[in-house]
């Protein structure tokens, strides 16, 4: 079974080498089926059971878009295709992937808007989908998952409201949507998340007012980014980075 499971893993890691592009030919020269793929670059195995649980293959330069068999690695961990050049859809599968807790996608050109799916991925401590092109809304079931610590939407081009069901996130420490088309009010319910220590709002279209005990509702509030919106009055001050 382990043997069957491993293949399973292999040819979804050569699939998508195949329809990449793959300048350095890093891939090219490594991943090959003479070699283990526990061996391969940027590929990690769990020591337990073998099988993929890590794809990490940042800053290399590749050019492609994010292929549906990526959503057979079913023991996958860590997702991380930061700083490269895919582009297109994310493909509905990845929502398989229910043992992800880090995923990093930042640094790309993916488009369409976020997908809902990411609401089934209920282990995932930090979601990076910074600098894309990324449209739509931001997705209530974003909400969903209960462990997310992390949520960097920065440099995208979101639009609408955010939603109220982001305070059912009691873990988020840092939560980033500055640079995108954002519009309507801060939604009181976010001040019930009183693990956050960053929040990032500067260079959208929001409005509104602020409570002026915004530090009474979030006591570990480190730094707050308000910059090029549209709020009608200033925050009272506290210690920590604040920016209007």
């Amino acid at each position: 079974m382990i043997v069957r499971n491993l293949t399973t893993d292999q040819h979804a890691l050569l699939e998508f080498k195949h329809q990449i592009i793959d300048p350095h030919n890093i891939l090219a020269n490594n991943w090959t089926i003479t070699t283990s793929v526990c061996n391969w670059v940027g590929v990690s195995c769990a020591s337990k059971h073998r099988r993929v649980s890590a794809l990490n293959l940042p800053n290399m330069n590749l050019t492609g878009t994010v292929l549906p068999q990526l959503g057979n690695l079913s023991f996958l961990v860590s997702l991380d295709l930061s700083h490269n050049n895919f582009h297109g859809h994310l493909p509905r599968e990845l929502g398989q992937l229910s043992r992800l807790t880090f995923i990093d996608l930042s640094f790309n050109f993916l488009s369409g808007e976020i997908p809902s799916w990411f609401g089934r991925l209920k282990k995932v401590l930090y979601l990076s989908l910074r600098n894309n092109n990324l449209t739509g809304t931001i997705p209530q079931s974003l909400a969903k998952i209960s462990n997310l610590e992390i949520l960097d939407l920065r440099y995208n081009l979101v639009q609408g409201h955010i939603p109220p069901e982001i305070s059912d996130l009691r873990n988020l420490t840092i939560l980033r949507l500055a640079v995108n088309q954002l519009s309507g009010s801060v939604p009181s319910a976010i001040y019930n998340i009183s693990s956050l220590h960053m929040i990032s709002l500067s260079f959208n279209n929001l409005s509104g007012s602020l409570p002026e005990d915004i530090c009474r509702h979030l006591p570990n509030l480190e730094a707050l980014y308000l910059g090029s919106n549209e709020f009608s009055d200033s925050v009272a001050p506290f210690q920590g980075v604040l920016e209007i």
